[in-house]
C-alpha cells in the first residue's frame, strides 16, 4: 500500500521572517521594544501559570496513583474485593477508572506541553499507562478464570508494581522538567525587564551595537544548525545511522533538521530489518539442520529391534522400543530449541544404549554430569552429535574395545562438558583442519558437519567466546570441550526433577 505523503510542516518563525525583524527593529527600535516587553511579559505570566497548572495535576497523580493503583489490584488478586464491587469500598478505586483519568490528564498536559523534555515524558507515560492497562487486563482475566493466584501474584510483582513505579517515575521527571522550565521562564523573564530598562537608557548609543548583534545572532542561529546538519550528514555517511541533530530553532533549519533524523531513524530501522530478516533465516536454516536425524542410525536400531524379536527377546526388544521412543521424544522436544541438562543427558544415555546393543563388544561408555547442572539449559542436540562423533570415528577406527567418557561440571558461572574417547585419534595436521573446519558455518565444511553444526549454534545463541574446543593425539584419543554460560531453566522445568543417577557403566 502506497505510503501517504506526509502534510508539509508549519514553521514557526522563518528565517525570511527574522531578517524581516531584523530591518524593523533598526528603524523602528523605541516601538518595536515597547511591544517587545509588553508581549513577553504577558507571555511568561501565562506560560508561567500554565506550568503551574500543569505541576498541579500531575502532582496529584504522582502522591496517589501508584500507592491506588497497587492497593486496589492487590485486593483484587486476593479476593478481597472484586472489580465488579470495587466501587463499594470506600478505599479502593476502579483501576480502568483510574487509567482513564491518568490518560486523559496526560493526553491534555500533552497537547499544552511546550517543552521538549517535558512531553518526552509524557509520552512515556503514556506508553506506559497502555501497556499497566494491558497487565491488568491479564490480572483480570486471570481471576475470572480462577486458580491463577501464583500468576497474578507473580504479574503483580513483575509486572504491575514495576509499571507502577515507572509511571510515577514518568510524573516526577515530567515534575522536574516543568520545573526548571519555570525557573528557565522566570530567569528569561527578569532578564528582558532588566535588558529592557538598561536599553530604554543607551538605546541611541547602542543601536548599532544592537543591530549587529542582532545580525549575528540571526545569522549563527541559521548557520550553525546547518553545519550541525553538515557534520551529521558526514556520519551518515560512514554508516553511523544513529546520529541525531538538535536545532533548537523554529525555523525552516529545524523542520530540515527533524526531517534529517526521521530520516536517519528509518535508514536505522531498514538495516535492522535486514539483519533481523538475515539472522532469522540464519536461525531457520541451522534448525532444520538440527532436525535432521541420521536416517541409518533409525534402520539399524529398527533392523537390532527386528533382530531380537526373531530371536524371541521380546523384552529386551521392548526395550529397545522404549530407548528409541525416549531418543526421538527428546529430539522433538515440542518444538522447544533449548531443554534442561537433564533432558540432554537422558538423550544421550538413549544414544549410547541404543548403539550398546550394536557395538557392545567394542563400546564401553561413563556419564558423569554434576547432578547439580539438571536444572540449568542447554541447547537442544549439543552433546549428541559428539558422542556420535566419538563413536564413529574414534572407537569404530580404533578397532578394538574403547570407552566413551561423558563429565559436567560449571566453573565460575560458566559449564563445561567434557567427551572424551580413548579411539584412534588424530594426528596435528588433521587435528588443526578439523579445528578449521568446525570454526566455519556448517553449510561450508565438508567434514565435521555435526560438530560444526554444534559450534556454529552455540555461537549464534551465546556468543563468540562459547562453543567447542578439540584436543586430540594419535592412539590416544581425542577429547571435545564444550563450554557455556549457565543458564537456569524457567520453573516449569526445574520441578522436572533431578532424574538418574549421574554416573552409569
Amino acid at each position: 500500500m502506497m505510503q501517504k505523503k506526509k502534510p508539509k510542516k508549519k514553521v514557526a518563525f522563518s528565517i525570511r521572517n527574522k531578517i524581516l525583524v531584523l530591518l524593523s527593529v533598526s528603524t523602528l527600535p523605541f516601538l518595536l521594544v515597547s511591544v517587545y516587553l509588553l508581549v513577553t511579559i504577558a507571555r511568561y505570566n501565562r506560560t508561567y501559570n500554565d506550568i503551574v497548572d500543569h505541576l498541579t495535576i500531575a502532582n496529584n497523580y504522582n502522591i496517589s496513583f501508584k500507592e491506588e493503583m497497587d492497593e486496589s489490584l492487590y485486593k483484587i488478586v486476593v479476593g478481597y474485593v472484586s472489580i465488579d464491587t470495587i466501587s463499594q469500598d470506600e478505599t479502593l478505586k476502579n483501576p480502568y477508572t483510574m487509567i482513564r483519568s491518568l490518560r486523559s490528564s496526560c493526553t491534555e498536559l500533552k497537547k499544552v506541553t511546550e517543552d521538549y523534555e517535558s512531553r518526552l515524558w509524557l509520552d512515556s507515560l503514556l506508553r506506559n499507562t497502555d501497556t499497566l492497562e494491558k497487565r491488568v487486563t491479564d490480572i483480570l482475566e486471570n481471576v475470572h478464570e480462577g486458580n491463577q493466584y501464583d500468576t497474578n501474584i507473580s504479574e503483580l510483582d513483575n509486572n504491575i508494581y514495576i509499571m507502577t513505579e515507572l509511571i510515577q517515575d514518568d510524573i516526577q521527571y515530567y515534575i522536574y522538567y516543568q520545573t526548571n522550565n519555570m525557573e528557565t521562564v522566570t530567569n528569561v523573564m527578569n532578564a528582558q525587564v532588566r535588558a529592557f530598562i538598561i536599553l530604554l537608557s543607551v538605546l541611541l548609543c547602542v543601536l548599532g551595537v544592537a543591530v549587529a548583534v542582532a545580525a549575528f545572532l540571526v545569522t549563527s542561529g541559521i548557520l550553525r544548525p546547518l553545519w550541525q546538519l553538515y557534520d551529521a550528514t558526514g556520519e551518515i555517511a560512514e554508516g553511523n545511522f544513529a546520529v541525531r541533530t538538535n536545532a533548537k530553532t523554529s525555523d525552516e533549519v529545524a523542520v530540515l533538521s527533524q526531517g534529517f533524523n526521521d530520516m536517519a531513524g528509518k535508514m536505522q530501522e531498514l538495516v535492522d530489518k535486514v539483519r533481523d530478516d538475515e539472522q532469522k533465516m540464519r536461525k531457520a536454516d541451522l534448525r532444520l539442520l538440527q532436525e535432521q536425524i541420521n536416517p541409518h542410525f533409525l534402520y539399524n536400531t529398527l533392523d537390532t529391534i527386528v533382530w531380537l524379536i526373531e530371536c524371541n527377546e521380546a523384552d529386551q526388544a521392548v526395550d529397545m522400543v522404549v530407548t528409541l521412543s525416549d531418543f526421538f521424544r527428546i529430539v522433538l522436544s515440542k518444538g522447544k530449541e533449548f531443554i534442561s541438562i537433564r533432558m540432554e543427558e537422558q538423550h544421550i544415555r538413549s544414544y549410547l544404549q541404543i548403539q550398546g546393543a550394536r557395538y557392545s563388544d567394542i563400546m564401553d561408555y561413563h556419564i558423569a554430569i554434576d547432578r547439580s547442572l539438571y536444572g540449568y539449559q542447554i541447547p537442544k542436540l549439543t552433546l549428541q552429535p559428539i558422542v556420535e562423533n566419538a563413536l564413529y570415528h574414534g572407537i569404530k577406527y580404533k578397532r578394538s574395545p574403547g570407552t566413551i567418557t561423558v563429565t559436567g561440571e560449571m566453573l565460575e558461572g560458566n559449564i563445561y562438558f567434557t567427551i572424551c574417547d580413548d579411539g584412534a585419534g588424530m594426528d596435528e595436521a588433521e587435528l588443526n583442519q578439523l579445528r578449521e573446519d568446525i570454526s566455519k558455518p556448517c553449510k561450508e565444511t565438508d567434514r565435521g558437519f555435526g560438530l560444526a553444526n554444534v559450534n556454529e549454534r552455540i555461537r549464534m545463541y551465546f556468543g563468540a567466546e562459547y562453543g567447542l574446543t578439540i584436543d586430540s593425539a594419535p592412539g590416544k584419543g581425542t577429547k571435545v570441550t564444550v563450554m557455556i554460560p549457565a543458564t537456569l531453566e524457567n520453573h516449569e522445568l526445574l520441578s522436572e526433577g533431578g532424574g538418574q543417577s549421574g554416573a552409569e557403566t
